[in-house]
């Protein structure tokens, strides 16, 4: 399993031994003239399937694909995390790279009309900045599932996640449009991809908006396995409350995972906690790393 990120805030600007050794483990490495943008795309290659989780809010994933020498028309699935525009900002450009027909993975509210609100009491559009139409004329073919979708023996989406923790909310400043009115979004869209392997649950996320712990917790429900080995992807923890903070990495040191690999709307105060909680089994997982299992 190769778990690739194409998109994040930020790009790796160091290089690993494990590359010139040729081990496995987190390969991060220098990706000279690659770019950041607000948002995130990550590659999975598991059960000879190449899976697209969301495509940045730009061109970058298509940009730093090209620099890695990933041919982005071998992917054969794209799965969109949620409709915000910085998972999905950069999925015209994908498409028109693949140059065929693709199934596109995701929940039926990611064509809500979605906005966040500023502090001065407007609201900022926030929502897939295509049109369905233009899309699919360019190869995507939509599969819009409220329940998980099986896309291997191994590999699923999500579906909907259950928010069952008292101490997991949405962000207040998210909301959906209708009539002309704007109401809380419950962000039902917020999906996760779930690899099962001989070590345990590898869980891919985009931006978890419907907590952390409410994914881990759904996906030993849906998998039926226990053990999760690695997370790799957004948490949205930036700007957690203590309390909130402490009692997630309760939850994920009882878990006993191995590799945890924080993204985009982690934050960098909790990813430095979290990387002090969990030692060598943390990383930034930024544009250019790879991790192998």
């Amino acid at each position: 399993m190769r778990i690739i990120t194409l998109s994040e805030n930020m790009v790796s600007e160091y290089s690993s031994p494990a590359i010139m050794m040729g081990e496995y483990g987190e390969w991060n490495f220098r990706l000279l003239g690659g770019r950041g943008e607000w948002g995130l795309s990550i590659l999975v290659e598991a059960d000879d399937h190449r899976i697209l989780l969301d495509t940045g809010s730009h061109g970058a994933a298509v940009h730093n694909a090209e620099l890695m020498g990933i041919d982005l028309s071998r992917v054969d699935k794209i799965v969109l995390s949620h409709g915000h525009c910085d998972h999905t900002g950069g999925l015209r450009e994908v498409l028109r790279k693949m140059r065929k027909n693709v199934e596109i993975i995701a929940h039926p509210a990611i064509w809500s009309s979605k906005y966040f609100r500023i502090d001065n009491g407007t609201y900022a559009y926030d929502e897939i900045p295509f049109q369905r139409e233009e899309l699919e004329t360019l190869g995507a073919s939509f599969n819009l599932s409220k329940e998980p979708v099986w896309i291997t023996e191994n590999v699923a989406t999500s579906g909907e996640i259950s928010m069952v923790t008292e101490y997991e909310k949405i962000d207040p400043i998210f909301y959906v449009k209708e009539k002309d009115q704007f109401h809380p979004d419950p962000l039902l869209d917020d999906q996760a991809l779930f690899i099962k392997d001989k070590k345990g649950l590898v869980i891919i996320l985009g931006c978890c908006h419907r907590g952390i712990v409410n994914t881990l917790n759904h996906a030993k429900k849906l998998t039926g396995v226990e053990k999760i080995y690695a997370i790799v992807g957004g948490t949205h923890l930036a700007g957690a409350s203590k309390e909130r903070l402490e009692l997630t990495i309760s939850e994920l040191k009882a878990s006993d995972i191995q590799k945890l690999g924080v993204s985009h709307c982690t934050g960098m105060a909790t990813s430095m906690k979290l990387a002090q909680v969990f030692g060598d089994k943390f990383f930034f997982n930024n544009a250019g790393t790879i991790t192998e299992i």
